[in-house]
Protein backbone atom coordinates (compact mmCIF):
# COMPACT_ATOMS: atom_id res chain seq x y z
CA UNK A 1 0.00 0.00 0.00
CA UNK A 2 1.27 3.41 -0.46
CA UNK A 3 2.42 5.20 3.06
CA UNK A 4 -0.10 7.91 4.49
CA UNK A 5 2.78 9.45 6.88
CA UNK A 6 0.78 11.90 7.74
CA UNK A 7 -2.49 10.52 8.60
CA UNK A 8 -0.98 8.88 11.49
CA UNK A 9 -0.86 11.24 14.80
CA UNK A 10 -2.84 12.30 17.60
CA UNK A 11 -3.48 16.17 17.17
CA UNK A 12 -6.02 18.22 17.08
CA UNK A 13 -6.21 18.33 13.31
CA UNK A 14 -5.84 14.82 13.28
CA UNK A 15 -9.31 14.14 15.49
CA UNK A 16 -11.52 16.35 13.45
CA UNK A 17 -14.18 15.73 11.41
CA UNK A 18 -12.68 15.14 7.29
CA UNK A 19 -15.71 16.37 6.18
CA UNK A 20 -14.99 19.75 8.38
CA UNK A 21 -11.17 19.47 6.21
CA UNK A 22 -12.15 18.82 3.39
CA UNK A 23 -14.79 21.76 2.89
CA UNK A 24 -12.37 24.22 4.59
CA UNK A 25 -9.27 22.89 2.37
CA UNK A 26 -11.56 23.78 -0.75
CA UNK A 27 -12.70 27.14 0.52
CA UNK A 28 -9.48 28.37 2.06
CA UNK A 29 -7.14 27.17 -1.04
CA UNK A 30 -9.86 29.05 -3.65
CA UNK A 31 -9.68 32.27 -1.91
CA UNK A 32 -5.78 32.35 -1.60
CA UNK A 33 -5.77 30.89 -5.37
CA UNK A 34 -7.99 34.12 -6.59
CA UNK A 35 -6.19 36.68 -4.44
CA UNK A 36 -3.92 39.02 -6.30
CA UNK A 37 -2.49 40.77 -3.04
CA UNK A 38 0.94 39.51 -1.82
CA UNK A 39 -0.08 40.03 1.64
CA UNK A 40 -2.68 37.88 1.81
CA UNK A 41 -1.04 35.06 -0.12
CA UNK A 42 1.37 35.43 2.60
CA UNK A 43 -0.75 35.65 5.06
CA UNK A 44 -2.63 32.33 3.92
CA UNK A 45 1.31 30.60 3.91
CA UNK A 46 1.36 31.81 7.93
CA UNK A 47 -1.97 29.78 8.63
CA UNK A 48 -0.53 26.71 6.82
CA UNK A 49 2.50 26.75 8.43
CA UNK A 50 1.00 27.79 12.34
CA UNK A 51 -1.78 24.50 11.21
CA UNK A 52 1.23 22.35 10.11
CA UNK A 53 2.81 23.13 13.77
CA UNK A 54 -0.13 22.50 15.76
CA UNK A 55 -0.89 18.53 13.92
CA UNK A 56 3.69 18.18 14.41
CA UNK A 57 3.82 16.69 10.60
CA UNK A 58 6.60 15.90 10.15
CA UNK A 59 8.81 18.60 8.24
CA UNK A 60 11.04 15.86 6.56
CA UNK A 61 8.57 14.45 4.35
CA UNK A 62 6.74 18.11 3.88
CA UNK A 63 10.10 19.59 2.98
CA UNK A 64 10.25 16.53 0.36
CA UNK A 65 6.91 17.68 -1.03
CA UNK A 66 7.54 21.29 -1.57
CA UNK A 67 10.92 20.47 -2.98
CA UNK A 68 8.71 18.47 -5.68
CA UNK A 69 6.79 21.13 -6.24
CA UNK A 70 8.90 23.85 -6.26
CA UNK A 71 11.06 22.61 -9.27
CA UNK A 72 8.45 23.56 -11.59
CA UNK A 73 7.98 26.88 -9.43
CA UNK A 74 11.63 27.68 -10.18
CA UNK A 75 10.67 27.21 -14.40
CA UNK A 76 8.57 30.73 -12.98
CA UNK A 77 11.02 32.21 -11.77
CA UNK A 78 13.08 31.39 -15.21
CA UNK A 79 10.49 33.36 -17.03
CA UNK A 80 8.63 35.58 -15.33
CA UNK A 81 10.63 38.34 -13.98
CA UNK A 82 11.77 38.61 -17.48
CA UNK A 83 8.28 38.65 -19.46
CA UNK A 84 6.61 41.16 -17.81
CA UNK A 85 7.23 44.69 -18.56
CA UNK A 86 7.87 47.10 -15.76
CA UNK A 87 10.61 49.09 -14.44
CA UNK A 88 13.96 47.48 -13.99
CA UNK A 89 15.77 47.29 -10.84
CA UNK A 90 19.25 45.37 -12.19
CA UNK A 91 20.55 43.59 -15.01
CA UNK A 92 21.82 40.32 -14.82
CA UNK A 93 23.91 38.44 -17.43
CA UNK A 94 22.57 40.51 -19.74
CA UNK A 95 18.21 39.81 -18.81
CA UNK A 96 16.47 42.75 -17.31
CA UNK A 97 13.83 41.28 -14.73
CA UNK A 98 10.79 43.54 -13.83
CA UNK A 99 9.68 44.51 -10.24
CA UNK A 100 6.09 43.57 -11.60
CA UNK A 101 7.51 40.12 -12.87
CA UNK A 102 9.56 39.68 -9.57
CA UNK A 103 6.48 40.71 -7.24
CA UNK A 104 4.13 38.55 -9.57
CA UNK A 105 6.49 35.40 -9.78
CA UNK A 106 6.22 35.91 -5.64
CA UNK A 107 3.20 36.05 -5.19
CA UNK A 108 2.23 32.54 -7.77
CA UNK A 109 5.22 31.14 -5.43
CA UNK A 110 3.48 32.41 -1.86
CA UNK A 111 0.14 31.31 -3.37
CA UNK A 112 1.17 27.65 -4.49
CA UNK A 113 3.08 26.89 -1.38
CA UNK A 114 -0.09 28.04 0.72
CA UNK A 115 -2.21 25.84 -0.78
CA UNK A 116 -0.25 23.05 -1.22
CA UNK A 117 0.37 23.14 2.58
CA UNK A 118 -3.17 23.54 3.67
CA UNK A 119 -3.69 20.48 1.26
CA UNK A 120 -1.32 18.24 3.21
CA UNK A 121 -2.41 19.70 6.69
CA UNK A 122 -6.02 19.57 5.97
CA UNK A 123 -6.90 16.35 4.05
CA UNK A 124 -3.79 14.50 4.57
CA UNK A 125 -4.13 13.87 7.99
CA UNK A 126 -7.45 11.81 7.40
CA UNK A 127 -6.67 8.33 6.09
CA UNK A 128 -7.84 7.25 2.85
CA UNK A 129 -10.57 5.40 4.32
CA UNK A 130 -12.39 8.54 6.76
CA UNK A 131 -11.69 10.42 3.21
CA UNK A 132 -13.66 8.22 0.81
CA UNK A 133 -16.24 8.25 3.35
CA UNK A 134 -16.32 11.79 3.93
CA UNK A 135 -16.59 12.19 -0.07
CA UNK A 136 -19.88 9.77 0.27
CA UNK A 137 -21.32 12.42 2.83
CA UNK A 138 -20.54 14.95 0.40
CA UNK A 139 -22.79 13.21 -1.89
CA UNK A 140 -20.01 12.39 -4.64
CA UNK A 141 -21.19 9.83 -7.43
CA UNK A 142 -20.16 6.10 -6.49
CA UNK A 143 -18.26 5.69 -9.28
CA UNK A 144 -16.37 8.97 -8.84
CA UNK A 145 -15.32 7.40 -5.53
CA UNK A 146 -14.27 4.26 -6.52
CA UNK A 147 -12.08 5.41 -8.99
CA UNK A 148 -10.43 7.84 -6.16
CA UNK A 149 -10.35 4.38 -3.83
CA UNK A 150 -9.22 2.05 -6.15
CA UNK A 151 -7.00 4.28 -8.02
CA UNK A 152 -5.34 4.75 -4.18
CA UNK A 153 -5.22 0.86 -3.34
CA UNK A 154 -4.19 -0.42 -6.50
CA UNK A 155 -1.76 2.37 -7.55
CA UNK A 156 1.42 0.42 -6.00
CA UNK A 157 0.65 -2.80 -7.75
CA UNK A 158 1.34 -1.23 -11.14
CA UNK A 159 4.28 0.28 -9.57
CA UNK A 160 5.33 -3.11 -8.76
CA UNK A 161 4.45 -4.27 -11.95
CA UNK A 162 6.69 -1.59 -13.93
CA UNK A 163 9.15 -2.77 -11.32
CA UNK A 164 9.35 -6.16 -12.55
CA UNK A 165 9.27 -5.10 -15.86
CA UNK A 166 12.68 -3.01 -15.46
CA UNK A 167 14.48 -5.53 -14.09
CA UNK A 168 13.21 -8.09 -17.03
CA UNK A 169 14.89 -5.47 -19.25
CA UNK A 170 17.86 -4.97 -17.20
CA UNK A 171 18.87 -8.71 -17.26
CA UNK A 172 18.32 -8.47 -20.68
CA UNK A 173 21.20 -6.26 -21.14
CA UNK A 174 18.67 -3.22 -22.10
CA UNK A 175 20.49 0.08 -22.01
CA UNK A 176 18.02 3.26 -22.78
CA UNK A 177 19.30 5.26 -25.43
CA UNK A 178 17.97 8.20 -28.46
CA UNK A 179 17.07 5.18 -30.94
CA UNK A 180 13.99 3.65 -32.13
CA UNK A 181 14.47 0.13 -30.72
CA UNK A 182 14.64 2.22 -27.40
CA UNK A 183 11.43 4.16 -28.00
CA UNK A 184 9.74 0.31 -29.09
CA UNK A 185 10.97 -1.02 -25.97
CA UNK A 186 9.14 1.70 -24.58
CA UNK A 187 5.83 1.44 -26.06
CA UNK A 188 5.73 -2.07 -25.13
CA UNK A 189 6.62 -1.82 -21.75
CA UNK A 190 3.47 0.62 -21.70
CA UNK A 191 1.40 -1.55 -23.66
CA UNK A 192 2.40 -4.38 -21.21
CA UNK A 193 1.19 -2.42 -18.55
CA UNK A 194 -1.95 -1.50 -19.67
CA UNK A 195 -2.81 -5.28 -20.75
CA UNK A 196 -1.34 -6.22 -16.65
CA UNK A 197 -3.92 -3.20 -15.65
CA UNK A 198 -6.85 -4.45 -17.96
CA UNK A 199 -6.28 -8.20 -16.76
CA UNK A 200 -5.66 -7.13 -13.18
CA UNK A 201 -9.03 -5.35 -13.14
CA UNK A 202 -10.80 -8.06 -14.45
CA UNK A 203 -9.82 -9.92 -11.40
CA UNK A 204 -10.26 -7.62 -8.74
CA UNK A 205 -14.10 -6.95 -10.09
CA UNK A 206 -14.67 -10.86 -10.71
CA UNK A 207 -13.72 -10.69 -6.89
CA UNK A 208 -15.54 -8.31 -5.98
CA UNK A 209 -18.50 -9.57 -7.47
CA UNK A 210 -18.47 -12.98 -6.22
CA UNK A 211 -18.42 -11.28 -2.38
CA UNK A 212 -21.82 -9.57 -3.47
CA UNK A 213 -20.36 -6.09 -4.56
CA UNK A 214 -23.44 -4.01 -6.14
CA UNK A 215 -21.82 -0.81 -7.35
CA UNK A 216 -22.50 0.67 -3.97
CA UNK A 217 -19.92 1.90 -1.12
CA UNK A 218 -21.48 0.88 1.72
CA UNK A 219 -20.71 3.00 5.03
CA UNK A 220 -20.65 1.01 8.14
CA UNK A 221 -19.57 3.55 10.87
CA UNK A 222 -21.11 6.72 10.63
CA UNK A 223 -19.00 10.56 11.59
CA UNK A 224 -20.68 12.87 14.44
CA UNK A 225 -19.78 16.32 15.39
CA UNK A 226 -18.35 16.83 18.13
CA UNK A 227 -17.47 20.06 20.79
CA UNK A 228 -14.07 20.04 19.45
CA UNK A 229 -15.24 20.12 15.65
CA UNK A 230 -17.64 23.13 16.58
CA UNK A 231 -14.72 24.60 17.75
CA UNK A 232 -13.23 24.17 14.69
CA UNK A 233 -15.67 25.29 12.11
CA UNK A 234 -16.40 28.69 14.00
CA UNK A 235 -12.92 29.29 13.50
CA UNK A 236 -12.70 28.14 10.18
CA UNK A 237 -15.47 30.40 9.45
CA UNK A 238 -14.01 33.35 11.00
CA UNK A 239 -10.80 32.64 9.30
CA UNK A 240 -12.67 32.92 5.65
CA UNK A 241 -14.64 35.59 6.44
CA UNK A 242 -11.77 37.71 7.19
CA UNK A 243 -10.18 36.34 4.11
CA UNK A 244 -13.07 37.39 2.08
CA UNK A 245 -13.26 40.90 3.36
CA UNK A 246 -9.72 41.67 2.69
CA UNK A 247 -10.08 40.17 -0.62
CA UNK A 248 -12.99 42.06 -1.34
CA UNK A 249 -11.90 45.43 -0.44
CA UNK A 250 -8.60 44.64 -1.85
CA UNK A 251 -10.53 44.42 -5.26
CA UNK A 252 -12.36 47.36 -4.45
CA UNK A 253 -9.45 49.55 -4.26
Amino acid sequence: MIEEPFARGNSVLHKLDPRVKILFAILLSIIIAITHKLPLATTGLGIAVILILIAQLSMKHIIHRLLIANIFILLLWAILPFSIPGTTPFTIFGLTPSNEGILYTLLVTMKCNAIILLNIVLISTSSIFDLVHALRHFKIPDKLIHIFFFLFRYANVMIAEYATLQKTLKVRGFCPNTSMHTYRTYGSVIGTLMVRGHDRSEQIHKAMVCRGFKGKYWLLDHFHFTPRDITAVVIFTFVLIVFGVLQWTAMAF
